[in-house]
């Protein structure tokens, strides 16, 4: 029989995949067994956040055989995101993507001619990658 603990502790960085995003929506609605497998129920707010959480799952088990993720998607594929004093399109290319070298995405999808020239309090769009 699967321990529980066990398979939360092996999938811990994928719950807190989902709780980096909580500020957007997202949020774990259970964690329970199903079988011998762990089962995370989710709500995400976008395809991009979706993908940040498949990314933590390959990352703690590229099989992922003994896990399962019913996640469901409140939003479409692009992610809303409103610049912060501090903020660079790389450094929300980090958050969303994992990768600070994707900014130039962000910038295309906005049609930002200079990534630099971003402002407090803008909104974007960051799109979710192919």
């Amino acid at each position: 029989m699967a321990d529980q603990k066990a398979l939360e502790q092996k999938y811990a960085p994928v719950g807190q995949a989902v709780t980096n995003f909580s500020e957007y929506g997202a949020k774990i609605d259970g964690i329970f067994m199903n079988g011998e497998k762990l089962v995370l129920k989710a709500e995400v707010p976008s395809k991009v956040v979706s993908n940040r959480v498949w990314n933590a799952i390959k990352q703690c088990d590229p099989t992922y055989s003994d896990f399962e993720i019913q996640m469901t998607v409140t939003g479409g594929d692009a992610q809303p995101y409103t610049i912060k004093s501090g903020d660079n399109l790389s450094k929300v290319s980090k958050l969303f993507y994992g990768d600070a070298n994707k900014y130039q995405k962000i910038a295309e999808a906005n049609n930002l001619s200079d990534p630099d020239k971003i402002q407090v309090g803008q909104e974007i769009q960051v799109p979710a990658l192919s």
